[in-house]
């Protein structure tokens, strides 16, 4: 085979590779000459079919077989010779002259055709020890406790028929049918459905006008749906829903003991007092880790500036863009409503993407320098938290990851990247900084608000791709999303 580099600009290289017409013959005949010896066909001893006729046959399809062996040869020999470490599999460009094609297949021309190959950058790894990091840190105090413990205890309580009029706090059990413009519209009716009045589950407007209510009025609520409320569908129109009052409860105030704690599977209140410690300083720590994770991933992006592969940074771009356009969609909004423009919003997530690419290539490097392994148990355990997020579908999902390589890099990449972050934060200097819970979480629910340009952004900002590779989703989560019930609105 003949290899002539065409072009070499950037992380850019392009190389025309001419496969002779002699030897895709060898290849050939070597080839049809081992299936001789294998197939059968009527008419013929094993072993004994012409060559003119096995050519006839099978000619076409094991020349197919030849280029694709011959080409990936072609490809190793590329990178192997010019020492390449490839951003992206090589792109390959065949003639798109059809009696071209024809004669190669047939033996009777050279295949000449284009490699066109991304390659990532070369850089140095700047020595990060020593490093000054801030990381804030949070206790659990006990007022926190006691407000969870409230809270489970009202979760808790009992109800019972109550006669004459529902107030604040208590329960009524309705019939209702939801209707826009007077058509009865699809997830909005519900049988016998339970609504603690005050709970603020169902949507803006909805109990409120309950309050007052006895067994067996009717009464058509008037509400609004929020504009961002998850059934596109729905977001931002007047509806009106036909209630039927079946009956009215009184709430019976839970008390705060040990057969409480019993109910939740604990042994006593002060044992359940110590599980909920437990689990909100568990949630403390991942958010100390989450925020010093992010400055040390700014400090990073501050020291490192080199040429990316464009392919990598365009399909790192497709993910998150088509996710802000999903996001916008859902909430029933527009780039105006967000305050910025279409324009702007690209280029900003532009940026994004940068960074993520960047740091990623940063990441892979430090691990692939410091060896940093990923452990099948690992990758074992990541992927069965992964399938749990799907309930009733965890085969599917278990079957989709394991036979699919790309997939399975999306449950690897985190786990290396995570690997390589502990490495860096045992180098740099840390300072702890006792900070309280509203404090610790104050950036992350700056984020929760509607003016999401600048959050949305800040969140996919945190995510470099340590693989590079673009993210795979299972055939789980493309299903279609289950109708949005009104019971399960919130605003």
């Amino acid at each position: 085979m003949q290899v002539t580099e065409t072009l070499s600009q950037g992380l850019k290289r392009e190389y025309k590779v001419v496969l002779p017409v002699k030897e895709l013959e060898t290849r050939l005949s070597s080839e049809l000459e081992t299936l001789k010896g294998r197939v059968r066909i009527n008419g013929f001893r094993p072993g004994k079919v012409p060559a003119g006729h096995l050519r006839r046959l099978y000619g076409r399809s094991v020349m197919a077989d030849v280029v694709q062996n011959m080409v990936n040869e072609a490809n190793q020999k590329i990178v192997g010779d010019n020492n390449l470490k490839l951003a992206l599999e090589p792109q390959i460009k065949f003639p798109e002259d059809q009696g071209e094609i024809e004669k190669v297949m047939d033996a009777k021309a050279d295949l000449s055709y284009t490699v066109s190959l991304e390659v990532l950058p070369v850089f140095e790894l700047v020595d990060l020890k020593g490093t000054k990091l801030n990381r804030q840190v949070a206790e659990v105090d006990a007022k926190e406790i006691d407000e969870t413990i409230s809270r489970m205890s009202k979760q808790n309580r009992t109800f019972e028929t109550k006669k004459g009029k529902a107030a604040e706090g208590d329960r009524v059990i309705i019939d209702f049918v939801g209707k826009l413009d007077g058509v009865e519209f699809e997830g909005g009716k519900g049988e016998a459905v339970p609504v603690e009045l005050g709970s603020n589950t169902f949507i803006p407007g909805f109990e409120e006008q309950l309050v007052g209510v006895k067994a067996d009025d009717e009464k058509v609520l008037k509400v609004t749906f929020p504009a961002e409320y998850q059934a596109a569908h729905l977001a931002g129109k007047d509806a009106e829903f036909d209630v039927k009052v079946k009956e009215v409860q009184a709430g019976k105030e839970g008390k705060a003991d040990d057969e409480m704690a019993k109910a939740f599977g604990m042994e006593s209140l002060d044992k359940l007092k110590d599980a909920i410690r437990e689990t909100i300083q568990r949630d403390y720590d991942a958010q100390s880790r989450r925020k010093v994770k992010k400055e040390l991933l700014d400090v990073l992006d501050s020291k490192y500036s080199f040429d990316l592969p464009p392919t990598l940074v365009d399909q790192e771009f497709a993910g998150v863009w088509a996710q802000v356009e999903a996001d916008l969609k859902a909430a029933n909004r527009t780039f105006a409503d967000e305050g910025t423009t279409e324009e702007e919003a690209r280029a900003e997530y532009r940026r994004i993407s940068e960074r993520r690419v960047r740091l990623g290539l940063v990441l892979a490097k430090m691990g692939e320098d410091a060896n940093v392994q990923i452990a099948d148990d690992e990758v074992t355990q990541a992927l069965v938290e992964r399938a749990r997020q799907f309930p009733g579908q965890e085969r599917a999902v278990w079957d989709y990851y394991t036979k699919n390589p790309q997939a399975m890099a999306e449950i690897r990449a985190p786990l290396f990247e995570e690997k390589v972050v502990d490495l860096l934060l045992e180098q740099a200097k840390i300072t702890d900084q006792k900070v309280s819970r509203d404090e610790l979480f104050a950036d992350e629910e700056q984020d929760d608000k509607p003016k999401a340009k600048a959050s949305k952004a800040k969140k996919a900002d945190d995510k470099p791709k340590a693989e590079a590779k673009k993210e795979a989703k299972p055939a789980a989560e493309k299903a279609p999303a289950k109708k949005a019930k009104v019971t399960k609105a919130k605003e």
